[in-house]
């Protein structure tokens, strides 16, 4: 194989979605499998549609995932500049090559006049198509006398340069991904390669850069596609070697119906992008929805591209290791949001204890709680299991830092009983013997007394839980009540009966 050479180009139009980043990060293992490099290229020719932040959304997106190009605009290289704005003038004398070898021409129609031809087309039932079968009725350099069109050349007369397009040719290329693919040119227009504002279009400014960036593999979503005979035709009429393709499949709606957006992500309930976004109408992101980059990454690697055997769980190095592009499906890949959940839970448990109660301390800390850390550690080892997100961990521990002032009712009605005020009465008796407040000597000396009196341990257990967490949830009693201590136990075991009983 040739020295491998990728890029990632996206346009700056606002937030990355998750199926560009799962872009990036297919080539980016592609690269590091074959010793080969990654570019960032930032293809910003659409000035109409740039948003102000974009671009560094772009980097911070790929640097959170652990995503790091080997050239770019940050990085530098010796195939710079990578940004397209800074390239312009250096494709305006591409498209003036393929107008003066014949593969190009001046078009100087108005988009009203097109637009006009347009709503024709379709009231005869048909659609308008610039190609060879219409452009010589039309105002451009092929079917108006030479002397006409250069003076308006001159005269600054407004226009676009078009590629002249074939007529009834089959155009043939090769996907890594899908194979042999032919595709007649009388089913193609003439596409814009160079814009009224002086700007390429994406078409002539990715061909070109690919070309002068010693691209090897182009690897990017299937909605390009359509484009790919267009651009081989380029090639061809540079006479530069293509690029091979490989073109990515959708990533699907969670119930597999069309390409999963925004719409849906606000309606579930889930991100499509990486990270918040900030700018108009905001979006929420993976990292601030507390999901860890690994987990994140791990995920995304699974919705298209298969290893091959049972494995899900996979580093960033293993995922190099394994990956090949002709395990990349070519269906698109559901989006499921509770297997994305499932990723982020395993990552979760696989922090320390101190890691994650160092995170957990600075949701505490929002919330005005102030605990030490050793402590904490003990508390997240309890209910880590049951959370996918190191915020959810307030939500199965908040009744550590806070007594209950309301009381399950259902929970009451079932488990209260004419003899349990007596009973927990008792427990505070036995509670306050207990020399060594440590959730295996508490609990020794409880079921010791319950044995004692004969009680039954399930009625005597559930109320004791009703009055410490106010409700039948949580991690083991005595675990709880070893965490927050016998003043703070018997405490709430008073204000739990008393509350209940009304006394």
């Amino acid at each position: 194989m040739t020295s491998v050479r990728v890029r990632f180009a996206p346009s700056p139009t606002g937030p990355l979605h998750i199926g560009g980043v799962r872009t990036a990060l297919y080539n980016y293992l592609f690269a590091r499998k074959n010793n080969g490099v990654l570019i960032l290229r930032i293809e910003d020719t659409d000035r109409a549609r740039f948003v102000e932040g974009a671009e560094e959304y772009i980097m911070e997106a790929l640097e959170w995932c652990g995503i790091r190009p080997d050239e770019g605009i940050r990085e530098g290289g010796p195939f710079g500049p990578y940004r397209q704005t800074d390239r312009q003038e250096l494709y305006r004398q591409y498209a003036n090559r393929l107008v003066e070898t014949g593969h190009a021409y001046y078009a100087f129609d108005t988009p009203e006049a097109l637009e006009e031809l347009r709503r024709e087309y379709e009231s005869k039932g048909s659609a308008f198509i610039y190609n060879a079968s219409s452009r010589g009725s039309l105002r451009n350099s092929l079917s108006l006398p030479e002397a006409e069109w250069k003076s308006w050349l001159d005269e600054g007369e407004p226009y676009v340069i078009r590629y002249r397009m074939p007529a009834d040719e089959d155009i043939h290329f090769d996907d890594i991904i899908r194979g042999h693919v032919v595709v007649n040119s009388s089913a193609l227009d003439d596409k814009v390669l160079f814009k009224s504002d002086g700007m390429p279009t994406y078409h002539l400014a990715n061909i070109v850069d690919d070309h002068l960036m010693e691209i090897s593999h182009v690897i990017r979503g299937e909605e390009w596609l359509p484009s790919v005979p267009l651009h081989v035709m380029l090639y061809r009429s540079f006479g530069w070697d293509p690029p091979l393709f490989a073109h990515l499949p959708l990533l699907l709606k969670p119930d597999g119906k069309g390409k999963l957006s925004k719409r849906d992500g606000d309606r579930m309930g889930f991100p499509v992008f990486p990270l918040f976004w900030p700018y108009g109408e905001t979006a929420n992101g993976y990292r601030e929805e507390g999901y860890y980059p690994e987990a994140f990454v791990n995920m995304l690697a699974l919705l298209g591209w298969n290893p091959g055997t049972e494995k899900e769980i996979f580093t960033m190095d293993e995922l190099i290791e394994a990956f090949s592009m002709e395990r990349v499906g070519k269906s698109g890949s559901r989006f499921d949001p509770d297997k994305a959940r499932w990723f982020n839970h395993h990552y979760l448990r696989e922090r320390t204890n101190n890691q994650l109660a160092l995170e957990f301390r600075e949701v505490l800390r929002a919330k005005g709680y102030q605990h030490d850390i050793v402590r904490l550690e003990v508390l997240v080892d309890m209910v880590k299991e049951r959370v996918s997100f190191v915020r959810e961990i307030w939500d199965e521990s908040d009744f550590f830092f806070k007594a209950p002032v309301l009381y399950d009712e259902v929970a009451v009605r079932k488990r209260w009983k004419q003899n349990s005020a007596g009973m927990m009465n008792e427990l505070i008796a036995v509670l306050e013997k207990v020399q060594n407040f440590s959730p295996a000597l508490t609990e020794e000396a409880v079921k010791g007394w319950i044995g004692e009196k004969g009680y039954d341990t399930g009625e005597i257990m559930n109320v004791f839980r009703l009055l410490i967490v106010g409700a039948m949830r949580g991690p083991h009693i005595f675990d709880i009540i070893g965490w927050i201590g016998r003043e703070e136990t018997i405490k709430r075991i008073n204000a739990g009966v008393a509350a209940i009983t009304g006394q």
